[in-house]
């Protein structure tokens, strides 16, 4: 008998070899028909594992984050045979489960895969998954594993098996279609009853230029068709939301070859937008007691060898910069937090003078692959509003606390209401990926993990995540379409004192190591001007918006009025314009509407005799005649109900 642990703590006992299906069933026929994944021992199994020993077993349907992992790894195997049939000789690679959905890279024969095929293709796959055909692991010796894909001729299977060991291979089985995988499936291909194909796009054989350029199908599943259905509405909603369509309508930014791919231009509107949002970060910072410093764009590599920088990101770095000094080189800044260990070290500190808050809207680069650049969500040139708190390890608590607050006032300010609090810690199976002692990741992961506990946040803990030189909280944030992303991060570092021997001088008259905190409740300005775009819509809140307010004179004749208008309105600091175009007040609002100005002014004859302006909101509400004052009352009424001074 073995003794399996569930979720709830309570123990239950099985014959050995009883599979987590099995498990499932003695709980309820209910759980049963809807487990679709499990993990043993925090290792993913199947659904029809022989358990062997005592453990702690989750089941997974698919409302669990890993049953559709399972779910959508299992539909790429329906995929990649549906493309062996299609396309006799193709080359099968690799097929994972992203976010949403999944994708298979294939190298094709001849020809080439374009939309107009993506019907084939769903109904050659789904005519498989009809069969309801299990998916059976089986181990395979490393020799067999080589012969079966160099009898097909698949040269990227047999490079992947020559890196495994033997004794760890596997094969998984379902019809007739046999692939390379480690496992993670659900029971069998009839579950999945719903299978669009989205895209197709190019993409290189282990993410290297310099290799074979392979056809990404992309797909997605679901196990209703209901749910397929909802999911393509969204994705039309989501186009329409696209920050790269809306910042080339709204005028925001652009991009240019000759400046070169990933690197942003930022029009005068998209610059204004930077701006307020830079001020309103700035205004909160000064209340919390931090001091704006500037550092360079470069950095001599130096830095960034003693950082640990150099070694974890040189490759994805740009390449760096000789002088024509002999063997003098400097890097584009990566990160901006080696410069701020400096300006920490630039003079002796005393426990009576920390905490120190070093903060820079500081613009970094990094060479990220030209088919992962996207918008302004992936760039090569970014601006983090970036900081570094450098305190005593007694006001660690206290200070990772004071930025918790600052990050929730940010995300409250601009609407993001829908988070997820993410501690994201070391992989413990991993630790050549990150740098310092067990003792200080475990002190700072604690910390974290306080902090949290203490302000109330709703949070998970995420093994894996944390970057190479601490544990960090990350704030996981749903836009309006349900989706999921990181924006600001807070971070423990106990390593980068130590590598750049930061001190301060103690109540002992010894000296001690500080303890380092990084934050960016934005991330980066690129990025969170992406996904504030998309979640609004354009719709920004009123404080942020280019254009508050848009004057409408009927005719030339009310031009003079409408000056009058405007500048009372710049005057109570309300931005606006006046559309003095020879055309119709019709078009005038249709076009301020595509615009998303948020108020319309338009001014006739009857307001000009009674100082009032007729007030037309964005979206069609009509506030009849109001006088300026009004007005002016009612934008920052609204203004000021968003925007709450930090700490109020």
């Amino acid at each position: 008998m073995i003794k399996i642990t569930l979720p709830d703590g309570s123990v239950k006992e099985f014959e050995q070899g009883t599979t987590p299906m099995e498990v499932a069933k003695s709980i309820s026929e209910g759980l049963a028909r809807n487990v679709i994944s499990a993990k043993f021992n925090n290792t993913t199994v199947e659904t029809t594992t022989p358990l062997k020993s005592d453990g702690s077993l989750i089941l997974y349907t698919w409302n669990d984050k890993e049953g559709k992992t399972a779910f959508w790894h299992s539909t790429s195997h329906i995929l990649a045979q549906a493309l062996e049939e299609l396309y006799p000789g193709v080359k099968l690679t690799i097929g994972p489960a992203i976010d949403n959905g999944f994708y298979y890279d294939v190298d094709l024969p001849e020809g080439v895969i374009s939309e107009k095929d993506f019907p084939a293709i769903e109904k050659k796959a789904l005519e498989i998954a009809r069969g309801k055909h299990d998916y059976k692991l089986r181990e395979v010796s490393k020799a067999d594993a080589l012969k079966f894909y160099k009898d097909q001729g698949n040269e990227y299977k047999v490079e992947l098996i020559e890196n495994l060991e033997d004794g760890t291979i596997t094969f998984c089985d379902h019809d007739t279609f046999t692939d390379l995988c480690r496992g993670g499936h659900i029971p069998n291909t009839g579950i999945v009853k719903a299978i669009k194909i989205l895209s197709v796009a190019g993409a290189y054989w282990r993410g290297n230029e310099n290799n074979a350029q392979l056809t990404r199908v992309y797909g997605i599943s679901f196990p209703k068709q209901k749910e397929l259905t909802e999911y393509l509405e969204l994705l039309e909603e989501a186009k329409k939301r696209d920050h790269r369509k809306l910042g080339k309508e709204l005028e925001l930014f652009t991009f240019s070859q000759k400046v070169g791919q990933g690197l942003p231009l930022w029009l005068p509107k998209g610059a204004a937008l930077r701006e307020r949002l830079e001020q309103f970060l700035k205004k909160a910072q000064k209340k919390a007691g931090y001091e704006m410093v500037v550092t360079p764009h470069i950095g001599q590599k130096e830095l960034y060898v003693t950082s640990g920088h150099y070694e974890k990101y040189g490759a994805d770095s740009f390449q760096p910069i000789h002088t024509p000094k002999e063997d003098e080189e400097f890097l584009l800044k990566p990160m901006n937090c080696p410069h701020h260990c400096e300006i920490y070290n630039s003079k002796p500190f005393s426990y009576r003078e920390l905490p120190k808050r070093f903060a820079e809207f500081g613009t970094v680069y990094r060479y990220e692959q030209s088919g992962e650049l996207h918008g302004l969500t992936r760039v090569r040139g970014f601006t983090q509003d970036d900081a570094h708190i450098f305190c005593t390890p007694d006001q660690l608590d206290e200070e990772f606390k004071n930025v918790i607050d600052l990050s929730l006032y940010v995300l409250g300010s601009l609407g993001f209401e829908n988070f997820t609090a993410q501690v994201s810690v070391r992989d413990l199976d991993n630790p050549d990926k990150y740098i310092g002692s067990v003792e200080n990741w475990e002190k700072a992961e604690q910390a974290i993990i306080n902090a949290a506990k203490e302000k109330g946040l709703d949070y998970i803990i995420e093994a894996g995540e944390a970057a190479f030189y601490g544990p960090k909280l990350d704030f996981m944030v749903k836009d309006a379409l349900g989706r999921q992303w990181q924006l600001g991060t807070i971070q423990v570092d106990y390593n980068l004192p130590e590598r750049f021997d930061l001190t301060y001088k103690g109540s002992d008259n010894e000296l001690h190591r500080p303890v380092m905190i990084h934050r960016a409740p934005f991330g980066s300005m690129e990025r969170f001007i992406a996904l504030l775009l998309e979640h609004t819509g354009g719709n920004f809140p009123l404080w942020l918006t280019p254009e508050q307010a848009i004057i409408l004179p009927v005719s030339e004749k009310h031009e003079i009025y409408a000056q009058k208008v405007l500048k009372s309105l710049e005057n109570n600091e309300i931005r606006a314009l006046i559309d003095n175009r020879n055309e119709t007040i019709g078009k005038k609002i249709r076009e301020a509407e595509m615009s998303k100005v948020p108020f319309m002014l338009i001014v006739g004859e009857s307001d000009e005799a009674a100082n009032t302006v007729s007030v037309r909101k964005h979206g069609g509400e009509d506030l009849g005649a109001i006088s300026l004052t009004t007005f002016t009352d009612l934008v920052n009424t609204e203004i000021n109900s968003t925007l709450k001074s930090f700490k109020e």
